[in-house]
């Protein structure tokens, strides 16, 4: 009895045996971080921003680039760039704080955005000031313009308010977590904050005090008045009446610095594009100061299941973690505002007035794809335009409204008054169209996906970047992949090295290169401004005479 028992198990184990070797488990086995409907883990790393950004762009997954100071090295402060989601950097960040203690997030150029504010004054300098109480009167101060100029309502239980403050310095970071509502990209935000600082900058600079534009900023209340009337419709708020001089007192913005002058409380300098700006629960390279939820924070993210408390402060803190659904995009546009004749008719386009425009406002980042929807809109005698585009970069998704076509797909003709949609989805590289009509809306119609031509497809114009060298180890330590090292050139090249974070030779080679060279190149790569060519070639020239 018991080996006839014996012997039926071994026929099943010989069954089993047969059945795993015609169907053997993946030898490429990736496992999922979080939730089976995490996409695979991405997580790669490279020596500087720009391909960081071009490699997030191509990826399938849902994945942002962030910056990561390095400790140790020949230079201090320089930074590496890091392309994951958000899913898996939480799930690394909160466990190997050794090598993420010092992370920022990079907020892309162009993309839709949170209001935010970096607010900070040295101790010494400023004996007496109560740093709380000021960052609760900025909260109110905003609060009070951001219903002025959009209608909006909103309080300090809103703002997610962030603390680094140290012995010697009071330091905030304030993100506004806006109901249904995120301004078009973050030179948008700074230009709204120039503007409603404009009274405490003209009290600290007198002789600009009697102007409405200044270098500076705008008067926002007397801007108001140059608003055309289809964007003042699309503030959602009538033209508010011009209030008296001196009615807000800011004086409590202004601090000192350690020379003495009197500077603002705020930072303006943080709206630059591609602004890498400084994450949850981390602090600046060779300090202890960690952003911390301040004591006197009153914002608490809502409920989900599938986030613990912290990874959901985490989410809220982020600059360009901004969904499409159901939002309303807020705009503050210098070119428009200073218009001294007043508003411009009603469809009027800038679209003519400068090369560099489109539908009055600048190109996207994506030009070939502004010059594709042109092309579905400009067709059978209708010059059609794009009045807008907006660029949410948690979905790759651009969002164009266009001006002077009205073709929709849903009723196959063309809409009396309301205006369309295209929006092109980068990831998948397809384009759709949506609309306006509110029967439209009601249904949620969305037309099918079409193919976006090959020519403008990113992945068919950009590959891999191939100097990734970095991954993470099961300690969470950032090292070297283990990639064959190249024979040395004819010309006497030396191969790559590779080695431990830390090594000066484990960080390709960027040892070898110039310091001054590296921080310039990375301080152009952040700058607010596109540099000519001729100015490179003339820089290019000029270091190498020099070495």
């Amino acid at each position: 009895m018991r080996k006839r028992e014996w012997g039926d198990r071994l026929r099943q184990v010989e069954k089993l045996a047969h059945s795993y070797q015609q169907s053997p488990l993946s030898s490429q086995y990736q496992p999922r971080l979080a939730r089976p409907s995490q996409p695979s883990p991405v997580w790669h790393l490279f020596h500087r921003q720009s391909p960081a950004l071009v490699f997030a762009q191509t990826c399938k997954e849902d994945v942002h680039v962030f910056a990561l100071e390095r400790e140790g090295g020949g230079c201090m402060g320089q930074r590496i760039y890091l392309v994951t989601s958000y899913t898996e950097l939480w799930h690394y960040y909160r466990t190997y704080r050794r090598s993420l203690m010092h992370c920022y997030e990079v907020i892309p150029e162009g993309a839709v955005c949170k209001l935010y504010f970096d607010l900070e004054f040295q101790r010494a300098w400023n004996p007496g000031l109560n740093g709380e109480t000021m960052v609760a009167r900025l909260i109110q101060y905003v609060c009070k313009k951001l219903h002025e100029a959009y209608g909006l309502k909103c309080s300090s239980s809103d703002v997610l308010n962030l603390d680094s403050s140290t012995e010697d310095k009071f330091s905030r970071h304030l993100i506004f977590q806006l109901p249904n509502a995120t301004f078009r990209d973050n030179s948008h935000v700074g230009r709204f904050i120039h503007a409603i600082l404009t009274p405490v900058k003209n009290s600290n600079h007198p002789e600009g005090s009697s102007t409405t534009c200044t270098s500076e900023g705008i008067d926002p209340l007397t801007a108001m008045e140059y608003i055309p009337n289809t964007d003042r419709g699309m503030l959602g708020s009538p033209q508010p009446k011009r209030q008296k001089h001196g009615e807000d007192d800011l004086s409590f913005l202004s601090v000192k610095n350690k020379e003495g002058q009197i500077q603002l409380f705020v930072d303006l300098g943080v709206y630059t594009k591609n602004r890498n700006f400084r994450l949850y629960k981390s602090s600046k390279l060779g300090k202890n100061a960690a952003l911390v939820v301040a004591e006197d924070n009153q914002f608490i993210p809502k409920p989900d299941r599938h986030l613990t408390m912290e990874e959901n402060i985490f989410q809220a803190s982020l600059i360009s973690n901004v969904s499409y659904t159901g939002q309303r995009i807020l705009t503050w546009d210098a070119s428009e505002l200073g218009n001294p004749k007043g508003p411009r008719p009603e469809g009027s386009s800038r679209a003519h007035a400068s090369p560099d425009c489109v539908g009055g406002y600048q190109y996207s980042p994506y030009r070939e794809v502004d010059d594709f929807v042109l092309t579905l809109v400009c067709k059978d005698n209708i010059k059609g335009s794009i009045r807008q585009w907006n660029y949410f970069v948690s979905e790759q998704l651009l969002v164009y409204d266009i001006l002077h076509y009205r073709w929709c797909y849903n009723v196959g003709r063309f809409h009396k008054s309301n205006n369309i949609m295209i929006l092109v989805d980068l990831r998948e590289e397809v384009w759709y169209q949506k609309c306006y009509d509110p029967e439209c809306r009601r249904q949620n119609y969305r037309s099918s996906n079409y193919p976006l031509p090959e020519d403008i497809c990113i992945s068919h114009l950009l590959k891999e970047d191939e100097d990734q060298l970095y991954l993470v180890d099961d300690e969470g330590n950032i090292e070297l992949s283990q990639r064959p090292c190249p024979e040395a050139s004819p010309e006497g090249g030396k191969p790559e090295s590779s080695g431990q974070v830390g090594d000066s030779a484990g960080w390709g080679d960027w040892a070898e290169d110039d310091p001054c060279y590296l921080e310039a190149l990375e301080e152009v790569e952040r700058s607010s401004e596109e540099v000519s060519d001729e100015l490179l070639l003339m820089a290019a020239d000029d270091w190498e005479n020099s070495s």
